[in-house]
């Protein structure tokens, strides 16, 4: 698996991100050893980036993942951390919160920094990103902070995620260190961002897009609406060509993209994200991408 660079300020991740958000989901697996296995079984394929957020798992799976790291410290060299900050649940491990919110004030966002930087074990995350566009955001003093992150070397890159260009727009316009991705959801299910401007200005950039829930949230394989049947069967017509499986072909889909878009999986299965990886040898043609892009819209190219 190749690495792709962010951006020409960097930083370069593996092809495919494993998301961490469900590595808490299952109580019998939230165990350091449980842990190791899907690291090792992610770095073996040459995934080697880790999208993580402070809120996934009940502000959990950070800690969890970071006991492993403080167990077995080199794993830290081998590979990229990504981590999210700005939304407030309510949760009994965060008692002063009332309501669920945003928060991209200066105070907030380092403290859930240096939080998550405690939790994981690292003095710096590779990539910090704010999880949600806040509308009460002082976007100079949210500029002032992400600077600020990258100058003290706790974060070497900063980003966003889930922002319109507008919102990508203005904070860049006020930050000394430059946004070097956008986080989206996007998928064969989910096109939006290809036609609302958001891949667009990415390769305007030549910022890569980071993709989340690239298999629709898993509705390629239960969804019984028209468009993941439609989706699915012309997926599994092309996997036989490739002899790969849905979920691989969903994947090349995206990795197809001249924007570079790069996809995070999230599974607890080892023998999955392993399976998964293969879809970097994927190779799309564009007429078989789309076929694809046909199934999703329900209606060929106007």
């Amino acid at each position: 698996m190749k690495k792709i660079q962010l951006s020409k300020q960097g930083p370069s991740l593996s092809q495919i991100v494993y998301g961490v958000w469900r590595l808490g989901d299952n109580p019998d697996q939230a165990n350091v050893n449980d842990v190791f296995k899907k690291i090792d079984a992610a770095l073996e394929t040459g995934m080697t980036t880790f999208d993580h957020a402070d809120i996934y798992g009940n502000y959990g799976c950070e800690e969890l993942f970071g006991m492993a790291l403080a167990e077995r410290p080199s794993l830290r060299e081998g590979m990229e951390i990504v981590t999210k900050a700005g939304i407030k649940l309510i949760s009994d491990k965060r008692p002063s919160h009332k309501i669920k919110s945003y928060d991209t004030s200066p105070q907030h966002l380092m403290s859930s920094l240096e939080r998550s930087l405690k939790n994981l074990h690292t003095d710096h995350v590779d990539l910090f990103l704010i999880h949600r566009p806040d509308p009460f955001m002082d976007v100079d003093a949210t500029a002032g902070v992400l600077d600020k992150m990258v100058s003290s070397g706790k974060a070497k890159h900063v980003g966003v995620s889930n922002f319109t260009t507008s919102q990508f727009s203005l904070l860049n316009s006020r930050l000394e260190n430059k946004l070097v991705t956008n986080q989206v959801e996007l998928s064969c299910l989910h096109m939006d961002t290809l036609h609302d401007g958001t891949v667009d200005q990415a390769m305007e950039l030549n910022c890569s897009p980071m993709a989340w829930s690239p298999l629709g949230g898993g509705r390629l394989f239960t969804g019984s609406d028209d468009q993941s049947i439609r989706v699915s069967k012309t997926l599994e017509k092309l996997a036989n060509k490739y002899s790969a499986d849905t979920a691989q072909m969903a994947l090349a889909w995206l990795l197809s993209h001249p924007a570079k878009i790069i996809p995070i999986i999230g599974t607890n299965n080892c023998d999955r994200i392993k399976s998964m990886a293969k879809a970097c040898d994927i190779k799309l043609s564009r007429e078989e991408w789309f076929e694809i892009w046909e199934a999703s819209a329900g209606t060929e190219v106007p």
